[in-house]
């Protein structure tokens, strides 16, 4: 019976494995699948006969299958196992005596002897001490050392904040995600403690859309944390205790058409032309789902109704088109010289009749408004005025702008006019400042300079991330003003902020051509010097848990147009790696002012993007949210775009792991000292697996003096810390929901230094909500 059943089992394989690896084949794909289809129908055939020579052809193919898989990936277990673990267990089975036996001989005095198991036997040890020897090397691991000397003792910070607070997104106006306290090292962080765990109330509702996030990260001023929720509340925290001081709800609604719920941070304000301990002395200025900015004051969370329209300044004034939830502000503006300077996120990929992406500076006491960049008019900053409007559609800018206040400059990264997949008839102020990094007057908002790291971008390539701001000291020892700008495909662009020229070196390469009829692809692309973009994909890495579902992505691996790295898309489809969630994102990177490096989390997940004649696109159904994955019908473009991860038949990456690290780069010379997989799937199975292959994550990084990099953002729910020197975990705290967002850590009148995650969830990348706000110390 044993023999019957494994022989309907070898031939329903065999004709699966069979029949795609024909299929593939015929693509230009590996034989290996039809081959193996084959020995498994012949085993098949000869289980069925009785036959002692189905072990011996079942060797063949164990022999030959560790060869392939040697021959594609090397000694990579998380590659090495679906190529061989079925195969495996199946010749173990065939060593069963349940097997052997009805394959043996029977004596003329009626004793059965089992099938000689050896030849079988042999390849099947050999395979499983190939397996257990790779689980003991790990080829994408890059081991180094970062340089522990101090190569500046004060260096410019960007700012006066004191040493035990967090007054901006990035701490102080240069972004550098960098705390100059050293309490917490890398020999005693292994005991921090949770010291309080504080609770919103803001949780996402049945209601929201998809991508309802958590994001924020909290400021830190005398003794209270200020922060937003995603449905933009905000919070004032007492910091050593957790408790709640004041709560404001901005009631911004609920609007199915807003592709994002979310709020990254509240933005800070003393003006010192109001006595202390008056109304309105302090303020958070909170930016709201709904196109608003509210001024409150700090110290109880009223709202301060000398600025704007009685307290509330309403940015979708000046805005030819506005659809309702196409427009909205997820990320803190920036205060500086008496303005709040704001951008603004548009729906991307929705309609081709949206807002502006104009950036503004507002008198922070007054809002007035003072000047306004519309790269679509670039040249003309004086307030437009009244009745007149912004160029629509124009890129826009939805991610933190840093300050250089001394150089008189606002950098502000910018994204790509929508839609992100289709450039036609795109003007020439597109063409020039979309997906790029520009530097502004804080002034006059007159342009000072543009660095471009996309041309005609077709991929979504926005530049997403805050850039860092650092003194770099050269080696014959002068000193250079730079810019370090994380970019989606990987690329880090370290720039002299004062003209946007690369300090290290930035190039032009060849890039794929054969966009759709109309549109037109850059014969070239930018590249730097310093970059994490990977390697091109190729079929053997695609991946899955077994050969069938890796099979099934060799397949589609091949029926996409893929050239590498900027192939356009197509109505084929395509495939997008590094994909638009970004190699960084809005988590940006940390860098130590005094050591002079820099700490990310590059993530590598491949998305495809399919285009879509207009005409082929249904009706807007009525129970549609907001999605930057799925469909995107771009209503009043020749096409839409059908995008979204590059994802196997069990929803799992088609990519092999890893897919997420952690690095160190010396700044200085440009050079990559290590990347170490980073993360756990132990929230992306049904079974909680602490398996590290380095999962995707989207979040920021943190440094401190004390040598220690902190980060959750990875789709396991850990805030996890670093040795700056070296990137190895040195501790972890599971989280009760998805860490996205970037840690903070500031000191109280105890002395203390606490350390503070918001664990709230992230809807896209599919981690558990919440609302929790997270405090660690040292006991």
């Amino acid at each position: 019976m044993a023999i019957i059943v494994t022989s309907i089992f070898f031939i329903i394989i065999g004709l699966t494995l069979g029949g795609g690896g024909l299929w593939l084949v015929t693509l230009g794909g590996s034989v290996f699948y039809l081959f193996a289809g084959l020995m498994f129908l012949i085993t098949a055939g000869l289980l069925l006969m009785r036959k002692a020579v189905a072990l011996w052809v079942y060797a063949v193919l164990v022999v030959a299958a560790l060869a392939w898989a040697i021959w594609e990936v090397g000694f990579d277990w998380w590659q090495l196992g679906p190529r061989g673990g079925m195969i495996i267990l199946l010749g173990l089975w065939l060593l069963t005596p349940w097997i052997r036996r009805p394959l043996g001989l029977r004596s003329p005095t009626g004793i059965t002897y089992a099938a000689n198991p050896w030849p079988l036997a042999v390849p099947v040890i050999l395979a499983i001490l190939v397996a257990l020897y790779s689980m003991t090397t790990d080829p994408h691991d890059l081991a180094g050392d970062l340089p522990k000397d101090q190569v500046t003792a004060n260096p410019a910070v960007g700012g006066s904040v004191p040493d035990g607070e967090w007054h901006q997104y990035g701490r102080t106006s240069f972004g550098q995600r960098y705390s100059p306290l050293d309490q917490i090292t890398a020999e005693n962080v292994s005991t921090l403690k949770e010291a309080w765990r504080y609770q919103t109330g803001d949780v996402k509702r049945p209601d929201d859309v998809g991508e309802t996030t958590y994001q924020v990260t909290p400021l830190k001023v005398k003794d209270t944390l200020y922060l937003c929720t995603p449905h933009n509340w905000a919070i004032a925290l007492d910091a050593k205790t957790g408790k709640e001081k004041w709560k404001y709800d901005s009631n911004s609604g609920m609007n199915s058409n807003r592709q994002h719920q979310t709020c990254r941070g509240v933005t800070y304000y003393a003006d010192p032309a109001v006595a202390a301990g008056q109304p309105c002395a302090e303020r958070v200025y909170l930016p709201t789902s709904d196109a608003r900015l509210i001024a409150l004051d700090a110290a109880d969370g009223k709202v301060c109704t000398s600025f704007a329209d009685q307290g509330v300044l309403h940015l979708e004034t000046g805005m030819r088109f506005n659809p309702a939830g196409y427009y909205y502000s997820t990320s803190p503006p920036v205060a500086v010289a008496g303005k709040i300077i704001v951008g603004g996120a548009v729906n991307d990929n929705y309609s081709t009749e949206e807002q502006s992406g104009v950036i503004r500076a507002f008198d922070i006491n007054t809002g007035a408004l003072v000047w306004n960049w519309d790269s679509g008019n670039p040249d003309v900053t004086t307030p437009i005025a009244e009745g007149q409007t912004y160029t629509t559609n124009s890129p826009n800018s939805w991610s933190v702008f840093s300050v250089d206040e001394a150089l008189g400059m606002v950098y502000i990264p910018l994204g790509n006019q929508v839609p992100d997949q289709i450039g036609i008839n795109r003007s020439e102020n597109v063409e020039k400042f979309s997906s790029s990094i520009v530097a502004l007057d804080i002034a006059t908002g007159q342009l000072r300079w543009v660095r471009q790291t996309v041309h005609h971008d077709l991929w979504d390539m926005d530049v997403p991330a805050q850039p860092a701001l650092i003194d770099l000291t050269k080696q014959d020892g002068t000193v250079v003003p730079a810019l370090v700008g994380p970019t989606k495909q990987g690329d880090i662009y370290v720039l002299d902020r004062r003209s946007g020229e690369p300090i290290i070196p930035v190039k032009e390469i060849p890039a794929p051509g054969g966009a759709v009829t109309g549109d037109h692809t850059s014969p070239t692309q930018p590249i730097s010097d310093l970059t994490f973009s990977p390697e091109p994909l190729q079929e053997k890495d695609m991946w899955g848990v077994s050969l069938f579902d890796q099979l099934a992505c060799r397949i589609d691996f091949h029926r996409y147009q893929y050239e590498g790295r900027y192939t356009p898309p197509s109505l084929k489809g395509t495939i997008v790696y590094p994909g638009n969630f970004g190699t960084f994102n809005w988590g940006s990177v940390a860098v130590d002012p005094e050591r002079q490096i820099m700490f990310g989390m590059p993530t590598y997940l491949a998305f495809t993007s399919r285009l879509i004649p207009a005409a082929d696109i249904p009706p807007r159904g009525q129970d549609e949210k907001g999605s930057e994955q799925g469909l995107n019908r771009n209503d009043g473009a020749p096409y839409g775009v059908f995008m979204g991860p590059f994802l196997g038949l069990l929803q799992i990456p088609c990519q092999a792991p890893p897919w997420g690290y952690v690095a160190g780069v010396d700044l200085r010379t440009g050079k990559i000292a290590y990347m170490h997989k980073n993360g756990t799937v132990r929230d992306m199975t049904p079974l909680p697996l602490p398996f590290k292959v380095g999962v995707p994550g989207i979040g920021g990084p943190m440094l401190t003096k004390g040598g220690v990099a902190f980060l959750g953002a990875a789709v396991d729910n850990y805030l996890r810390a670093y040795d700056v020197t070296n990137g190895r975990e040195i501790w972890k705290a599971r989280l009760p929901a998805g860490g996205q967002a970037t840690p903070m850590t500031y000191t109280t009148d105890d002395n203390k230094q606490y350390v503070v995650m918001v664990a709230g969830g992230h809807g896209s990348v599919g981690t558990q909500p919440g609302d929790y706000v997270i405090a660690y110390t040292l006991p």
